[in-house]
């Protein structure tokens, strides 16, 4: 099924972000008709991204449903698809343990999320959070999560699922419910990307490493701190080099955060694969993550982006060959972005933009798996009906093979 055939299909994405969930719908051939979120710089790279949807910068926990329907232009039941990841610091372990707790404001977002639900009716419901929310507080938020929705008339899934399984260069974790009023037992998507040692028996391409996706930009040092154009640093040598590029011909926001004497003369002093127990003594910290000023290598799976990727010692975020923390354009490669998505902002917002998005290409793989398990997609104009089987069919000629 080509995406002519799929723009009939509307989407919303609350909790927007920068756009990871709704570039990932778009690539499937969503029609994305809007994008909210409160933080103005994730609005700003939203709109830039999208110019033909509708970009709110609105608090949805203040915002009623009926009042978000008539800001769209929507009718209860219109849209095909409403997507969202909830703000889930609450829930994060990167929080200590003593400062979670259940009523915390931005867990209770996903009850806002649950509203919107209730109201809009779309036909097919996706949400992301931390893998940690699945099961934190006795599992009291899953509970809520599968009663509401079972109450609207859904059948919901949910599994977590690992970005590097699917052809993302990175190892993330995250909690996904998937939810349809067809009655369908979703199936989460199968792996399509393996850990081998060698002995790939089955033919499932590796999980792609940090060379192969970043592999081809050009050199950079930490005081190159300007977004000019740039080219690459000749023709892509990897499958996921070629699909990030889309045919693109020059780069854009690839600079590094400058780094203060102190934590370039860290860097400087190890090599890559090596962090913090490397150090010489005289410049380790006093304390800090088990990966701070980390560097990566060229043939690791990137650890989970954060929003603290723009500093050197909340993580192991040093260039595997130059010495200075990943630009902008590398990380979100590693979050499977394509090159000709511009970030708005300064380095550290566009990091924390980017640290907390969804992969792109998980979206799409997601997506691609619910809408072939479908047993009937109607439109939402109601001019067409796709059986199963060909649905089926089609999305096969769609699998991405980086």
């Amino acid at each position: 099924m080509s995406n002519n055939m799929l723009n009939g299909l509307k989407a919303i994405d609350l909790f927007c972000g920068c756009g990871g969930i709704s570039a990932g719908l778009r690539w499937t051939g969503f029609q994305v008709l809007a994008g909210v979120d409160f933080e103005p710089n994730y609005i700003s790279t939203f709109t830039h991204n999208f110019p033909d949807s509708k970009s709110l910068q609105i608090d949805l926990a203040k915002t009623p449903p009926d009042e978000f329907m008539r800001l769209v232009g929507i009718k209860r039941g219109e849209i095909d698809l409403l997507a969202g990841g909830p703000p889930c610091q609450g829930f994060s372990k990167n929080v200590p343990r003593k400062n979670r707790y259940l009523e915390d404001s931005r867990n209770e977002l996903i009850k806002v999320f649950l509203d919107y639900c209730e109201e809009l009716q779309p036909r097919f419901v996706l949400m992301e959070n931390v893998a940690e929310m699945k099961n934190g507080f006795e599992k009291s938020y899953t509970d809520e999560i599968l009663s509401r929705l079972n109450e609207e008339g859904y059948t919901v899934t949910y599994a977590i699922l690992n970005s590097a399984d699917y052809g993302v260069p990175q190892r993330r974790r995250r909690a996904f419910f998937m939810a349809n009023r067809e009655g369908i037992k979703f199936q989460p998507p199968k792996e399509t990307h393996l850990i081998t040692n060698g002995n790939n028996l089955f033919g499932f391409p590796n999980q792609i490493t940090v060379w192969d996706a970043i592999g081809d930009l050009p050199s950079r040092f930490h005081t190159d701190n300007d977004d000019t154009e740039s080219k690459y640093n000749g023709k892509p040598f990897s499958e996921f080099q070629k699909l990030m590029r889309n045919g693109n011909k020059t780069v854009s926001n690839h600079f590094a955060r400058f780094l203060q004497p102190k934590q370039f003369e860290r860097l400087s002093s190890i090599e890559p694969g090596q962090g913090m127990k490397d150090l010489p003594a005289h410049l380790r910290t006093k304390g800090g993550y088990s990966g701070a000023y980390g560097r990566l290598t060229k043939d690791m799976i990137a650890p989970t982006i954060t929003r603290w990727v723009f500093h050197p010692g909340s993580g192991r975020w040093g260039h595997p060959v130059d010495t200075r923390l990943l630009t902008i354009r590398e990380i979100a490669r590693i979050q499977s972005f394509p090159d000709d998505y511009k970030f708005v902002g300064t380095y550290i917002q566009q990091a924390g933009q980017l640290g907390n998005a969804v992969p792109r290409l998980l979206v799409k793989k997601i997506v691609e798996s619910m809408l072939a398990q479908s047993e009937t997609f109607n439109f939402s104009s109601n001019t067409m009906k796709v059986s199963k089987s060909i649905f089926s069919s089609e999305v096969g000629k769609l699998k991405i093979t980086a």
